[in-house]
């Protein structure tokens, strides 16, 4: 029994005790060989959720802050993120995007499957933002299939100021994989890249229900007082 189905066996019985999850479409997901899980991004708890509804191990990418080896806890913590294939990326600009795509890649070619927010971070106000690219360029260079999903009612356990978890219901939806044929072998094109990205999102959106914006959520985060609030897409 490998690291992530040890802590799978303990995590998964507590995690639906606390938060009993509606799942819906699961059957979307293979059983076998590369897929992407291309989500909406709620909460930092998200990941777990998917870990705990979805059968098959899930690797996703973190971010580097949390690989931290400064006292014994933070190096523990590192030690587990890795031993259950979990990948560090700098989100700073100009930093290892390409070789976070890498890593993903081989994730793919060996057969598992890929946990992406398309996002690129949490949403700031529980609506659904532009999508980055990465998505696209893995998929189509990848030639693995796209399943979108959407969770709901994460952002409500733990919101800003709140020390105790609620306890609540939580929504995991799953639908069919997105068809991106229309650009297949284009993951060099620009234009391709988005028109792809843009798919998937519409997908998520159907499945989540959430209003759309078009814009990226990490420039509103940016913006002072989170800038204007601007329509749905």
């Amino acid at each position: 029994m490998s690291l992530y189905e040890a802590a799978k066996v303990i995590v998964a019985p507590t995690t639906r005790a606390l938060w009993p999850p509606r799942v819906e479409g699961l059957h979307h997901v293979p059983e076998r060989g590369p897929v992407i899980l291309a989500c909406n991004h709620l909460s930092n708890l998200d990941p777990l959720f998917l870990g705990v509804v979805v059968p098959r191990p899930i690797v996703f990418i973190a971010k580097k802050e949390l690989f931290a080896e400064g006292n014994p806890a933070q190096r523990t913590f590192t030690r587990a993120l890795r031993a259950i294939g979990q990948v560090s990326v700098d989100r700073r600009p100009g930093q290892s995007a390409r070789e976070a795509m890498d890593h993903s890649l081989a994730v793919l070619a060996g057969g598992r499957v890929f946990g992406i927010f398309p996002e690129g971070t949490r949403s700031p106000d529980g609506r659904l933002y532009k999508g980055q690219t990465g998505l696209a360029w893995l998929a189509l260079t990848s030639g693995a299939p796209v399943v979108p999903a959407a969770l709901a009612g994460t952002d409500r356990i733990m919101p800003a100021g709140r020390r105790v978890p609620a306890l609540r219901r939580i929504g995991v939806r799953f639908g069919e994989p997105v068809d991106l044929s229309p650009w297949e072998g284009q993951a060099d094109r620009a234009r391709a890249r988005r028109e792809a990205t843009e798919a998937v999102m519409a997908a998520i959106q159907k499945l989540s229900g959430q209003e759309r914006v078009a814009r990226f959520a990490s420039s509103v985060k940016a913006a002072p007082n989170g800038g204007p609030r601007l329509p749905a897409a």
